[in-house]
């Protein structure tokens, strides 16, 4: 496993931010529980979940964003599907940063606390545990991704200024937001999405096979229409387009690696024809598998 970590302690009172690279297919979060610290998570590329312990999973794509408390995912396994993930962690200590609020926030309301409760509440608990029950995840959007853009500032000697401005405009921004406003969090199970892991590996151990969704429904257990949702939760595409992207790269690598033909090929990432085989393979590198093998050897 490969984790690339840089931090920025004290962006402003009470806010660390952290630029995360991972390269694994699982972490785990060992922080502690701390309901007085208010963690938002971007993810540039790539994906990734959490399995939270009452049992539900989140996960975050391209442009995605979230909000919780480290008092919900301390404990958790990180799940990183496609074996990378980029992004942020900013973290806002609420005690230190509500007690020196920047003074460009003076009169707008916005305070670490009042975040929390407005995205990390529910109606229907006490505020004393409100830090214990909901997770917030935000689609991205043109005006997010021109904030988040604003975190990779090349020039090394406008970065820290970069990151106090753009983390005020993202604390502006989520002040003008709506409490409900993103998508559903915690959609799926956890032990849904360790089946959909099952199904994943199943299908690449027999990429010479085209198993169908009902087979793969009746082997897990797991009604078509649900496996086909939460593979796409979990992998961020349709199952179809994700195994092709796979069979694809193992065309790509046994064309340039090995000199089996291009029938033996087609047949080893389960096309029955090679023509058709051609024309997904030319959809996808813009090239006929003869000529990328003429390139790549």
């Amino acid at each position: 496993m490969v984790i690339l970590m840089k931090n920025y302690n004290d962006i402003l009172p009470g806010i660390t931010i952290a630029f995360k690279e991972y390269r694994s297919e699982q972490a785990f979060c060992t922080h502690r529980a701390e309901r007085n610290l208010l963690e938002i998570n971007y993810c540039r590329n790539g994906r990734i979940g959490w399995n939270m312990q009452n049992g539900r999973s989140i996960y975050l794509g391209p442009g995605d964003f979230s909000l919780h408390t480290r008092n919900l995912c301390a404990g958790c396994e990180m799940t990183i599907p496609n074996s990378y993930y980029e992004g942020i962690t900013i973290c806002i200590d609420l005690a230190k940063f509500d007690q020196s609020l920047p003074e460009l926030l003076s009169g707008t309301g916005i305070t670490g606390r009042a975040l929390a409760e407005k995205f990390c509440s529910r109606g229907d608990i006490q505020p004393e545990r409100y830090f214990e029950e909901h997770f917030s995840v935000f689609y991205g959007n043109e005006k997010t991704e021109s904030i988040f853009a604003g975190f990779y500032q090349e020039k090394e000697n406008l970065l820290r200024p970069y990151l106090v401005l753009k983390t005020l405009e993202l604390l502006l921004y989520l002040e003008e937001a709506e409490s409900g406003q993103g998508k559903e969090a915690g959609r799926y199970r956890s032990e849904q999405v360790e089946t959909v892991r099952e199904v994943h590996d199943y299908l690449l151990r027999h990429m010479d096979k085209r198993i169908t969704i009902e087979e793969l429904s009746q082997k897990y257990l797991m009604n078509p229409t649900t496996l086909k949702a939460v593979f796409k939760e979990v992998y961020g595409e349709s199952l179809a387009s994700h195994m092709k992207e796979h069979r694809m790269e193992k065309a790509a690598a046994l064309l340039s690696q090995t000199t089996d033909s291009i029938a033996q090929i087609a047949k080893a990432v389960g096309y029955g024809s090679q023509s058709r085989f051609s024309t997904a393979f030319r959809e996808t590198y813009q090239i006929l598998p003869l000529e990328y093998r003429k390139r790549h050897n």
